[in-house]
């Protein structure tokens, strides 16, 4: 589990194939205290688990699942990547609920300067749009984000300074591709409301009332 807040920087070194998908060689920014082998990290988002950790180096697998997903694949030597070590139950949860696993991939449409923010407005699958609204969280390769505004097949979210500095969002160019998780808890609410025997798109609203909400651990 991850909060979508990076805690650095990290360079693709090697790029390899593995059976049918790749294996990388990483090196963050910063010091893997107290590795633990096999523990997760997130890389743009993606739950991978790392081993052969030395020093600030480690290695991840990305299996073929992976890679049909996301745009782990498409990465060269030398790029960069945000990267996010698991959650500790001591720790502050400064983004929201993460779960590395991605959900679809988008495509930057618009890059705005306003002031001291950057607005950015992606294009992703129209079938991810319910999942999102104004104001909720999203993750974008990995990073916990504010949706400004959303449509049809369209959101928008502004970034800060600091963010662009920290991350590889700062990168990003209309035309780039990045990987999408939107809040799970929405894909969960979701789940509860589907009539059974009816497709994920069919919601039944009828009984949903303050003691339906109640039940659920809503309210």
């Amino acid at each position: 589990m991850f909060t979508g807040i990076i805690e650095g920087i990290g360079r693709l070194i090697i790029k390899r194939t593995v059976g049918g998908g790749l294996a990388f060689d990483i090196e963050a920014e910063f010091d893997i205290i107290d590795p633990q082998e096999g523990e997760s990290i997130s890389v743009s988002g993606v739950c991978l688990t790392a081993y052969n950790i030395t020093g600030r180096r480690f290695s991840v697998d990305v299996s073929p699942e992976t890679l049909s997903r996301t745009r782990l694949g498409a990465l060269r030597q030398g790029n960069l990547v945000n990267l996010e070590r698991a959650l500790m139950l001591s720790d502050r949860l400064g983004g929201h609920i993460v779960s590395g696993h991605i959900d679809t991939m988008a495509v930057v449409k618009n890059r705005q300067e306003h002031g001291n923010y950057t607005l950015f407005t992606f294009s992703m699958p129209d079938s991810f749009d319910r999942y999102v609204i104004e104001k909720g969280s999203i993750t974008v390769d990995g990073v916990s984000l504010t949706v400004n505004s959303c449509g049809q097949a369209l959101f928008s979210v502004s970034v800060i300074p600091h963010t662009l500095k920290v991350t590889t969002l700062g990168e990003l160019k209309v035309g780039y591709s990045v990987n999408i998780e939107v809040d799970v808890l929405g894909k969960y609410i979701e789940k509860l409301l589907v009539v059974p025997g009816q497709n994920s798109e069919a919601v039944s609203n009828d009984n949903v009332n303050t003691d339906f909400l109640t039940k659920h651990g809503f309210m």
